[in-house]
C-alpha cells in the first residue's frame, strides 16, 4: 500500500509538471530539422548516425540546466542574463536571437507550404490560413489550453517512426554506425562538417533554452517539482532524437541507396519516398512534416517573444491578456506575419534560408551555453542547485566542440 501511494504521488507530481520538456524537445524536430536530418540520410547514408547518442546526452544536460534554473530562480534565462550582465549585453543577444529565430520562423512556413503542396494545395491559400490558426492558438488561449494543444501535437511525431519502419532500413548497419564514429577523412570534408554543425545546431538550438526556462516559470514549477521536471526533460529529449534517428535511417534506406541526393526541401524527401517506400510512408512523412511545421510556427515566435520581453523587462506570458502584455503579443504577431509574408514573395532563395538558419543555430549556440554555465554555477543564484562536476564537464565539452566544429568549417571555406 505504501509503495502504491508513493508511486501514485510521484505520478501525480510528474503529470503536474509535464509539458515544457516534452514540448521544447519535440519542436526541435521542426521543418528545418527534418530537412537537415533528411539531407544527412540522403547524402551520407548512416555516416551521421553516430551524432545521435552524444547529441542526446548533451541535449538532456543542457535542457535539464534550463529547467533547474527556471524552477529554482522563478526567472527566465533572459531575465537572469540581464540581471547579471546588464542591459547592453542582453540587448545584443536579443538582437542575435531575434535574427536567428526569424530565419527559423520562415523555415517553418516553408514546411507548411511544401507539405500541403504535396496534397495539391496552394501556398497562397494555406500559408495565410495557417498563420491565422497559429496566431489564434496562442493569443486566444490560456497557458493550460495552449500546452494541451502542443502536447497533442508532440505525439504526432510517431508518424516518422512508422515511416522509417516502412522504408525497410538496413537495421544492422544502422545500429553499428550509431555506435561507431567515421574516419578522419570525413572530418576533412567541408560539406560533411557543414552537415555535422547543422545536425547539432538543429538538435540543440539556441531558442530552446530560452523557451524551456520561460515555460517552466510560467507553468509554476518550483524546487518541489524539480525531480519530475527532470523526467519531463529526459523523456522529451530521448523521444525527439529517436524520431531524428528514424528520419535519417528512412532517407538512408531509400534516397541514399537509390542515388537521390538533391533534397532542397523536407517535402522533397516525402515525395521521393512515394515510389521507393510506398504510399503509406509518403503520407506519414508528409503529415508529420505539416504537423511539425505548424507546431514549430507557433512555438518559435512565442519563444522569441518570451526571450526579448524578458531581456528588455516587458510583461510576457500566454496567461496575460493582450492589453496586459502588448509588446509580447505584438512581437509574436509581427513575427508570424513577416514569416508568412516572406514565403509569398516569389524568387527568394528559400532553401538557402532554411539550411543557413540551422547552421546559424550551431554557431550561436556556444554563446548561449557560456552564459548558462556562468549563471548556473553562481552559488548566490542557485544555492545548492549549482551544476555538478559531471554536468559542467558535459556542457563545457559541448560548447568547446561546437566552437571547434564552427572554426573548422570556416577554415575549410578559407582553404577551399
Amino acid at each position: 500500500m505504501k509503495l502504491w501511494k508513493r508511486w501514485k504521488g510521484r505520478t501525480l507530481v510528474f503529470l503536474a509538471v509535464v509539458g515544457p520538456g516534452i514540448i521544447t524537445a519535440n519542436v526541435d524536430n521542426d521543418a528545418g530539422g527534418i530537412l537537415t536530418y533528411s539531407q544527412a540520410g540522403a547524402q551520407y547514408g548512416h555516416l551521421l548516425l553516430w551524432t545521435m547518442i552524444p547529441v542526446t546526452l548533451a541535449l538532456i544536460v543542457v535542457q535539464e540546466m534550463c529547467a533547474r534554473m527556471g524552477a529554482v530562480t522563478g526567472k527566465g534565462l533572459s531575465d537572469l542574463i540581464r540581471e547579471e550582465y546588464g542591459l547592453r549585453i542582453t540587448f545584443l543577444m536579443m538582437v542575435g536571437i531575434l535574427i536567428t529565430n526569424f530565419g527559423n520562423v520562415v523555415t517553418e512556413f516553408i514546411g507548411i507550404a511544401t507539405s500541403l503542396e504535396l496534397f495539391g494545395l496552394s501556398r497562397y491559400a494555406t500559408v495565410p490560413i495557417c498563420a491565422v490558426i497559429v496566431w489564434l492558438i496562442v493569443v486566444k488561449g490560456q497557458y493550460k489550453s495552449v500546452e494541451k494543444v502542443f502536447l497533442a501535437a508532440s505525439f504526432f511525431y510517431i508518424t516518422y517512426i512508422f515511416a522509417g519502419t516502412l522504408a525497410h532500413p538496413f537495421w544492422k548497419d544502422a545500429l553499428i554506425k550509431t555506435v561507431t564514429t567515421p574516419g578522419i577523412k570525413e572530418f576533412r570534408d567541408q560539406a560533411y562538417l557543414y552537415m555535422v554543425i547543422g545536425v547539432v545546431g538543429t538538435t540543440i538550438a539556441p531558442w530552446m533554452q530560452f523557451y524551456l526556462q520561460a515555460s517552466v516559470v510560467e507553468k509554476g514549477v518550483t524546487r518541489r517539482g524539480l525531480k519530475a521536471s527532470r523526467w519531463d526533460v529526459i523523456t522529451g529529449c530521448i523521444f525527439t532524437d529517436v524520431v531524428a534517428w528514424f528520419i535519417i535511417v528512412a532517407c538512408a534506406a531509400t534516397l541514399y541507396v537509390h542515388g537521390f541526393r538533391d533534397i532542397k526541401y523536407a517535402a522533397d524527401a516525402a515525395q521521393a519516398l512515394k515510389p521507393l517506400a510506398g504510399q503509406y510512408a509518403y503520407i506519414l512523412f508528409a503529415v508529420g512534416l505539416f504537423n511539425a511545421s505548424l507546431f514549430a510556427a507557433s512555438i518559435l515566435p512565442l519563444s522569441t517573444a518570451y526571450t526579448v520581453c524578458e531581456g528588455l523587462g516587458f510583461e510576457s506570458g500566454v496567461d496575460q491578456k493582450f492589453s496586459e502584455a502588448p509588446f509580447f503579443y505584438w512581437l509574436y504577431t509581427l513575427l508570424i506575419v513577416a514569416g508568412a509574408a516572406v514565403l509569398l514573395i516569389p524568387g527568394l532563395p528559400l532553401i538557402q534560408i532554411a539550411v543557413l538558419s540551422q547552421v546559424v543555430n550551431g554557431i550561436v549556440l556556444p554563446f548561449v551555453l557560456i552564459f548558462m554555465l556562468l549563471i548556473i554555477n553562481k552559488k548566490q543564484i542557485m544555492g545548492d542547485y549549482v551544476n555538478s562536476h559531471l554536468f559542467n564537464a558535459v556542457a563545457w565539452v559541448t560548447t568547446v566542440i561546437m566552437i571547434g566544429l564552427t572554426v573548422a568549417w570556416f577554415w575549410t571555406l578559407r582553404t577551399g
